[in-house]
């Protein structure tokens, strides 16, 4: 048996070649290019607003820009070229006629008869075609082109036909492989035109092939591979990285995260040859102008005003100067001048990220809560310590300060909102202030702006009544969208505030697939719940008219440790809810209980560990939460001990039951109401605070003041248990 190679020297194959291997690079391209042209924020609802400034148009064509800044235009050309060939290809398959197929080969036809012929009809029909085809007798036929060889050849195979029907090895070979001869070799054809592979030729194939894999393909790679080494997770140049980390200091100020942006080498990139030096001499006489709010227009400080001055670098210090201006909201009266203004704002937020890395890397608390802080500036235009009223449409300075009047500080949104429609009006409405239609607009957009309320905060461990050391805690943060503004706010319902445990076979559920669904109560009042398939509610991108690209807002919750400044637990990242905030219009808010989780490993000693807790929003000034938490660490002997004592208090034990119990044990437990286990347990199972009533516990045995000590707990503030695990903000009504 052989085997015999052929090319398509007739070209019936290579279409199907050539159409294999453009499909086969075509198509992760063009699902490269579909995901870069796809817009995230086309899917989010967006504020209800018709606000606009004076340079919108140029904030809107940065968007778009910034939109189609990933849609590279070779990927587009190649994506084009690859579906323009295999279109091609098709069409050759289709209009181009193939080679006949080989038919197989069948004695019976050979000899004109059918299956069913008997013996004696297969010796005739080989005698009346023996006789026609004989060599001997047969002339060959010049009107059909014939040759002797053709003869010869069908009478060899007639004579192979009778052989297969009548000589038993023949008719085996025939019957095991198809043909009288026995096993045969068989062909592949390359769907490659003969040319290509010929000798002539072969010097070019060769040519093409270094090219390709010698050439091509380590430019490609190698492009690949420095172009993810020459950024930081965070999208920033490692170089802009580098230089963010040199300018990082632990008591580093918004003022300080703006001047370190300028460093960045993606403000060379921007500000290239004379960009640099044009019309800076310009924009740093309006920043540093006098301004109406701060003492100067751009809303620098005395000390920024100093490091700009210092810096010697024309980029750097045009960078900062454009920063300024945009957080100063300043008129350059230059189109140049007034779309870079708005064109650094983005880059500015990137950087943000990296710095935000940085300063969790080195755990301080105070340059974190800057950076998130230089973030809502930067979203919303407005320099640091300026008023958070700023945010809302058509307010200006002056109108800012017709708000704050006497008073020292700023009035952030909420407090204006809080006040009755009657005097809000009055304060920014007349000559040189707002209009009534500006008025109803600013009040429309502040009601529609997501301020998480905090209703509640409190650690868990799913599925257990107490905290162990070093086990899983979840911190859960129940709060609702209460926009600033809204009226008629529900009362907080107490079974909102619980976190029930899943059933132990609800896979789902504890992999978190599904939550917890109130549905009513039963006829003791007991909740029911059911479980519900996990929902992801996006929130309406952020109002941010001066921002050139779209934003999502996120709630970042961590904890950190007031006495030392450092951060405890690291943020927890949330974009989405799972209970819809607004109404079908967009506008009303539902007052839906929102649930935050954040896990994390539980100190590995046992005792009280007090953290603050921070929710702070990326995108708003002003919207930020901040409170204590107490997390108490049970020792395993010591909850087991308590567990007991849960049980016996449900039994309701009679009076001076707790003869097992130390002293200090039956003090602790005297009133099951205030900071009793079970109250303990019902914090912990996310239950609704009991009423507190004011009590002094005594100090625990030595041995939890010794573990206590170890740990680096606090046992003074045993004194003030904010019901073990749990802990309550004010009240929201």
């Amino acid at each position: 048996m052989s085997t015999d190679y052929t090319y398509d020297e007739e070209g019936h194959l290579w279409p199907f070649f050539v159409f294999t291997l453009t499909f086969i690079i075509t198509l992760p391209l063009s699902f490269l290019l579909f995901k870069r042209s796809q817009d995230p924020a086309a899917s989010f609802p967006r504020t209800k607003s018709n606000f606009t400034h004076k340079h919108t148009d140029i904030v809107e064509s940065l968007r778009s820009q910034e939109k189609r800044k990933d849609r590279k235009l070779w990927l587009i050309v190649a994506v084009v070229t690859g579906w323009s060939v295999m279109g091609y290809m098709l069409y050759l398959i289709n209009t181009t006629e193939g080679p006949s197929p080989q038919k197989l080969w069948n004695p019976y036809d050979i000899l004109g008869i059918s299956e069913s012929a008997s013996e004696k009809a297969i010796k005739k029909a080989y005698k009346l075609l023996s006789l026609k085809w004989h060599p001997d007798k047969a002339k060959p036929n010049p009107a059909l082109n014939e040759t002797m060889e053709d003869i010869n050849n069908k009478y060899v195979e007639i004579s192979k036909a009778y052989q297969a029907l009548t000589d038993e090895d023949v008719r085996n070979n025939y019957i095991q492989y198809g043909n009288p001869d026995g096993k045969q070799g068989f062909s592949i054809n390359i769907a490659l035109p003969k040319a290509i592979v010929s000798d002539s030729n072969g010097k070019y194939v060769v040519l093409l092939y270094s090219v390709l894999f010698g050439v091509l393909l380590p430019y490609m790679v190698g492009s690949w591979w420095y172009g993810t080494l020459r950024r930081s997770k965070e999208g920033v140049l490692m170089e802009s990285a580098n230089r963010l980390f040199r300018e990082f200091k632990e008591n580093i100020d918004e003022g300080g995260i703006v001047t370190a942006f300028s460093t960045a080498q993606e403000y060379e990139n921007l500000l290239k040859g004379d960009k640099a030096d044009a019309g800076l001499a310009k924009l740093e006489s309006r920043i540093l102008a006098d301004g109406e709010l701060t003492p100067l227009a751009g809303g620098l400080s005395l000390k920024d005003k100093e490091k700009l001055e210092d810096i010697e670098s024309g980029p750097q210090r045009k960078a900062l100067a454009l920063l300024w201006a945009y957080l100063g909201r300043i008129e350059l009266d230059d189109p140049a001048l007034n779309k870079l203004k708005f064109a650094v704002a983005p880059i500015a937020e990137s950087l943000n990220k990296s710095f935000n890395a940085i300063a969790l890397a080195f755990g301080a608390t105070a340059p974190m809560l800057a950076s998130y802080h230089t973030n809502q500036l930067l979203i919303q235009a407005i320099p640091p310590k300026s008023s958070p009223l700023l945010q809302l449409p058509h307010f200006t300075p002056a109108v800012v300060k017709a708000v704050d009047g006497d008073s020292k500080g700023h009035i952030n949104v909420q407090d204006f909102m809080d006040r009755p429609d009657a005097k809000r009006r009055a304060l920014v409405v007349g000559k040189g202030l707002l209009s009534s239609e500006q008025y109803n607009e600013a009040i429309s957009v502040a009601k529609q702006l997501p301020f998480f309320r905090v209703a509640k905060a409190y650690f868990k461990v799913t599925g257990e009544k107490f905290i162990l050391p070093s086990s899983l805690v979840s911190l859960v943060v129940k709060g609702r969208i209460v926009p600033p503004g809204s009226e008629n706010v529900p009362e907080v319902d107490s079974l909102d505030l619980e976190d029930p445990d899943p059933a132990e076979d609800d896979l789902d559920a504890l992999l978190g697939r599904k939550t917890k669904k109130l549905v009513g109560k039963d006829e003791k009042g007991k909740p029911i719940y059911e479980s519900a398939e996990e929902q992801s509610i996006p929130v309406p991108l952020v109002h941010a008219p001066y921002f050139a690209k779209d934003h999502s807002p996120r709630w970042h919750v961590f904890l950190t440790d007031s006495k030392q400044g450092r951060v405890a637990v690291p943020p927890f990242t949330f974009t989405q809810f799972d209970r819809p905030i607004f109404e079908a219009d967009g506008k009303t808010p539902t007052f839906a209980m929102q649930t935050l989780k954040a896990q994390f490993q539980a100190p590995p000693q046992p005792g009280h560990y007090t953290f603050v807790m921070h929710a702070v929003c990326d995108s708003y000034v002003g919207f930020d939460t901040k409170m204590e938490v107490t997390l108490i660490v049970e020792d395993a002997s010591r909850a087991a001990e308590l567990d007991q004592v849960v049980e016996d208090e449900i039994s309701e034990p009679e009076e001076g039951e707790f003869g097992f119990y130390s002293k200090q044990d039956e003090e602790r437990f005297t009133d099951i109401e205030t900071d009793s286990i079970a109250g303990i347990m019902h914090a912990a199972k996310g239950g609704a605070p009991l009423k507190p009533k004011v009590k002094k516990v005594k100090q625990q045995e030595d041995s939890d003041e010794d573990s206590d000590e170890e740990s680096g707990t606090d046992d003074d503030e045993e004194d003030d248990d904010t019901s073990a695990t749990n802990t309550d903000t004010e009240d929201e009504s």
